[in-house]
């Protein structure tokens, strides 16, 4: 069950003018990031990747636009450079800017390591960190350029402790704490050797 767009979650979290990209945003904390940055102010593009339906992103953005937020909807898959490239080029094509990039897209596949085909394997770690590197390049230029920018990559603790059956998952997350600890230490001048 979703909590109400109540505001009380961030009552001092302001975000005016922002706009903000929420990947995984039409259900569970993704949809709960994209509502409180709305909250805060600032315009949302909420992405999913509609495996069946963009329904529950749908549903996003209208709850988003009937609070008198501003949002609009992406489905592209964070694994597909082309679409996410052309997502970012709607955003800057409407609002002018990307402020806030949050990395939240992801699933499970439960298999003890022994089990876990190689596919799905690679499937969890091109979503979680693939994704999450494929959304934050389309995006980073144009923050250096802005001299401002935020980028949020989504990590547990089941996934930097290890959790029985959460092989790719955890191999993931701990790729994002690598990135997140590479790109943070000097700003604009990470390098890919």
């Amino acid at each position: 069950m979703s909590r109400p767009f109540d505001g009380s979650a961030n009552a001092g979290l302001r975000l005016d003018g922002q706009v903000a990209i929420v990947t995984g945003a039409g259900r569970g904390l993704g949809r709960e990031y994209a509502l409180a940055l709305a909250l805060g102010g600032a315009k949302v593009l909420v992405n999913g990747r509609g495996i069946s339906s963009d329904e529950p992103e749908r549903r996003v953005v209208e709850e988003i636009v009937a609070r008198g937020g501003e949002a609009m909807l992406g489905m592209a898959s964070v694994t597909d450079d082309v679409a996410v490239e052309a997502l970012v080029n709607r955003v800057i094509n409407r609002w002018g800017r990307v402020d806030v990039l949050v990395n939240n897209a992801g699933f499970l596949k439960d298999r003890p390591f022994a089990k876990c085909a190689l596919e799905d394997f690679r499937s969890v770690v091109d979503v979680h960190l693939m994704g999450s590197v494929i959304c934050t390049r389309s995006v980073w230029n144009l923050m250096l350029e802005q001299r401002y920018g935020r980028v949020v990559m989504i990590i547990s603790s089941s996934g930097l402790a290890g959790n029985f059956g959460q092989a790719a998952y955890s191999a993931a997350k701990m790729g994002l704490v690598g990135l997140m600890n590479t790109l943070g230490s000097k700003v604009g001048s990470a390098t890919c050797t």
